[in-house]
């Protein structure tokens, strides 16, 4: 089953063109790792994904849940993280999947500390967990590795992993190496606009 599909996608941001016909597909337990210079579109294409913006020319097909990754993950800092969590999963409904998520990314033992007290790191751990903690079939991360040291890129991994065996798939774009087995390789800089190829 497809989950996600784009067809002969052009993006535009600013009046300046960054990629254009891009085409694939992501099927249930797929990945694509997008990469690229910098300004090559890759937060712009997760944000296209996501219904954020939208393609100034192709399209994209598929209405699955998607979950989003970006720097803002948009917990509330008073709150304790447990309980900023739980507050997305209950949209979600996925309340009782919040102590997994925890429990995943070795984040159980600060349930109880603000967000604003957390670490870069554990923060970052803790947008995941609100991924996570979703169940939505399409996880779309922006940068997922930023802030985590080796240990905790270990469990985003096996995080991504466990999502695709059920079922799952996950677009990531990333410029620190991540390891997605089978993954589809998105090189934006291979979609260039002419014009930009040519200078």
């Amino acid at each position: 089953m497809t989950l996600i599909a784009f067809d002969a996608l052009t993006c535009v941001r600013g009046g300046r063109a960054l990629f254009e016909g891009l085409s694939f597909a992501l099927e249930q337990g797929g990945a694509a790792l997008v990469t690229g210079p910098n300004g090559v579109g890759k937060s712009s294409l997760i944000r296209l994904a996501a219904g954020l913006l939208f393609p100034a020319a192709g399209r994209i097909t598929g209405d699955v849940p998607r979950a989003l990754l970006t720097d803002q993950a948009s917990l509330d800092e008073e709150l304790p993280l447990v309980r900023a969590l739980a507050f997305w999963a209950r949209l979600d409904r996925a309340a009782d999947n919040v102590a997994a998520a925890l429990d995943a990314l070795a984040l159980s033992d600060l349930a109880d500390i603000p967000i604003r007290l957390l670490s870069t790191g554990q923060r970052r751990r803790a947008a995941i967990a609100r991924v996570m903690a979703s169940r939505a079939p399409l996880w779309l991360l922006d940068e997922p590795a930023n802030g985590l040291d080796t240990a905790a890129l270990r469990l985003l991994e096996t995080a991504i992993a466990t999502h695709r065996a059920s079922g799952g798939a996950v677009l990531v774009a990333s410029h620190t190496p991540i390891a997605l087995p089978d993954a589809a390789a998105i090189d934006l800089s291979e979609h260039l606009p002419l014009l930009e190829r040519a200078v």
